[in-house]
């Protein structure tokens, strides 16, 4: 079993919620591409940087980079003022894909990789990530167990009888590895579905940064858990900008996070239910976020 602090610094990673394999042939668990035009992160400078984080819906044994994504967050981090924001996407968006026509943004991943999703998400929001990270959720789960789980609070109780037949309580709730994996992938039972969903997917972010939070003061907690996670993460990104990226993650402050999910309206293309995005809003999410990190207004 990895050591806490190389688990923790992994958990964020891969949610901010959660790469380029270092092998071509080599399975990975989670992965950070560095988008080309990236510089890299100064924390307490006046960097403000983007993480596209995705969860991929590969099976065992195929190329999580080439999946359907499913859990859409683009986190943006203020280096210099410690705030943080996430706009959520619902999947079933309809949006254009760089080279693909329109399509499920769900599906930029699987025609054209990361880039392809850093390119869909820069033509719904406005906003290119500078990273785009890439996790499959059985990782996920392992890192939450690794930290000792993560405490959440829930507006409504909801369940489904697939992933939680019994259901999450309404309230302040206590959520292990696999328990905030269905937390943030259960969509039918809420009466707002895929809206409802990334809502939620932004709670359990939430959670997480709080606990890992709590433990980055710890002496060596963010250098060892940089040096470990580099054994078990495909990148293309320097030890350096790890770490920078694990400490501008653990500086940002509780207070200063601000969250959004791009509203829209169900409908069908030919037999496909996909979600109409309400475009307008999600480029002005994108101006607003921009330049600081902050949303005023959702």
């Amino acid at each position: 079993m990895k050591g806490l602090r190389a688990l923790a610094l992994a958990a964020v990673l891969a949610v901010t919620a959660v790469v380029v394999p270092q092998s071509t042939v080599q399975p990975t668990d989670v992965s950070l591409v560095k988008i080309r035009h990236a510089q890299g992160v100064a924390v307490g400078g006046s960097d403000v940087v983007w993480i596209l984080a995705i969860g991929s819906d590969a099976r065992p044994g195929q190329d999580m980079r080439r999946a359907r994504g499913d859990a859409l967050q683009l986190v943006g981090i203020n280096t210099r003022t410690g705030s943080a924001t996430a706009i959520g996407v619902p999947r079933d968006s309809w949006v254009s894909i760089p080279g693909h026509g329109r399509e499920k943004i769900n599906a930029a991943l699987y025609f054209a990789g990361p880039q392809g999703m850093a390119g869909a998400m820069r033509n719904l929001i406005g906003i290119e990530p500078d990273y785009v990270m890439v996790t499959r959720f059985p990782f996920f789960e392992d890192m939450v167990d690794d930290i000792g789980g993560i405490t959440v609070t829930n507006p409504r109780r909801f369940s489904d009888p697939n992933l939680k037949k019994e259901g999450f309580a309404k309230g302040r709730i206590h959520l292990d590895g696999y328990n905030s994996m269905a937390f943030s992938r259960i969509r039918y039972g809420l009466a707002g579905g895929d809206f409802d969903r990334s809502a939620n997917q932004q709670r359990t972010l939430r959670g997480i940064h709080a606990r890992i939070r709590s433990q980055a003061s710890r002496p060596g907690f963010i250098e060892r858990g940089v040096m470990t996670v580099l054994e078990h993460m495909a990148t293309n990104a320097s030890p350096a900008e790890l770490f920078e990226l694990a400490q501008a993650v653990a500086q940002v402050d509780p207070r200063k996070i601000t969250t959004c999910v791009v509203r829209g309206r169900i409908g069908f293309v030919g037999a496909a239910s996909v979600v109409f995005p309400d475009v307008a809003q999600a480029r002005r999410l994108g101006r607003e976020a921009r330049t600081d990190a902050a949303l005023r207004h959702c």
